[in-house]
């Protein structure tokens, strides 16, 4: 049976290698959340709008249920940019698995370190990644056939839009597993995050940007485009760091194997206190006077020489 120290240098050896292959998808996977944000945004943004009036206008004319809603324009613009949409939703997909294998790792390497982890934190994460990445894809899906098929029929009143958007099977099942794999990933995704600082893996900022990420991959942020930029700050951070470019360099724990705990703020306060009182003590012990300590060396040591050899000659 291998030793301790034995076990510590092949799991140092085994995540420098993991490190090595995950720090390029982990950064391009950051990028790739930013893409998608930045296609469906796009997309989103020039969905036609039904105002107010508009929305009352067939009431104003004493028409209950127009025969074409105010809103079959959205639906025809959702079914002819329906690519667009699902091609955002794949990129958001694959960059939801590049999480998901950069918080297992994260996972599995704080575990060997401190063995009280939670257990739950592993299905959670690979349950709600996996989640968004399907229901991500699937909703989009869902959403091109029915507005596609809305497009392409004859009826156009206000009850084929909500069945096209929002009403059947489909788009209920779809719809409610959509809202709840985000939330089960933000749940995974700060316990990770809470364990791997304390034993001195990730730093404390990118713990905080990490909790920022979990907050906003919440379906209420989802359409808050600039909040996107979190989840790709955070991932490309933790890119550099698996590559080992992370600026300040590596923490501790991962040279070590073992858990490194980050100092907290009392304890670098005594230790800021310790120096100053080191310093004042050597002070204080010096030599007075100058004994048994070297001279500085002196700038003109050449001409005193010169004087000590003339008065040498004289006498």
């Amino acid at each position: 049976m291998p030793s301790a120290s034995e076990q510590i240098s092949k799991q140092v050896a085994y995540e420098s290698e993991r490190r090595a292959r995950l720090g390029v998808p982990a950064a391009a996977g950051g990028v790739l959340f930013l893409i998608s944000a930045i296609l469906v945004n796009s997309v989103i943004s020039a969905l036609p709008s039904v105002g107010l009036l508009q929305g009352l206008e067939p009431a104003l004319r004493g028409t209950v249920t127009p025969a074409v809603s105010a809103r079959a324009g959205e639906v025809r613009y959702l079914s002819h940019h329906a690519f667009g949409l699902i091609a955002g939703s794949v990129l958001e997909a694959i960059a939801a698995i590049a999480l998901t294998l950069v918080l297992l790792f994260l996972l599995s390497a704080t575990r060997f370190r401190r063995v009280e982890t939670p257990r739950a934190a592993g299905p959670l994460v690979l349950a709600g990644g996996v989640g968004l990445a399907v229901f991500g894809i699937a909703s989009q899906v869902v959403r091109a056939i029915r507005t596609h098929e809305f497009a392409t029929g004859h009826n156009f009143s206000e009850a084929a839009v909500e069945h096209a958007l929002t009403k059947g099977a489909a788009n209920l099942a779809i719809g409610y597993l959509g809202l709840l794999a985000p939330l089960v990933l933000a749940l995974g995704l700060i316990m990770v995050l809470l364990s791997a600082t304390r034993v001195g893996l990730i730093t404390r900022w990118q713990r905080g940007l990490g909790i920022a990420t979990a907050i906003v991959i919440l379906p209420l942020f989802a359409g808050i485009f600039y909040l996107q930029l979190v989840p790709a700050a955070w991932m490309v951070s933790v890119g550099f760091l698996f590559l080992g470019r992370l600026p300040g360099g590596d923490p501790p724990a991962w040279a070590a194997g073992v858990a490194c705990p980050w100092p907290s703020p009392a304890e670098l306060r005594a230790a800021k206190e310790g120096s100053s009182t080191a310093a004042v003590g050597a002070a204080a012990t010096a030599p007075a006077g100058g004994a048994d300590v070297a001279p500085a060396p002196s700038a003109n040591g050449r001409s005193s020489r010169k004087r000590r050899r003339k008065r040498g000659a004289r006498g």
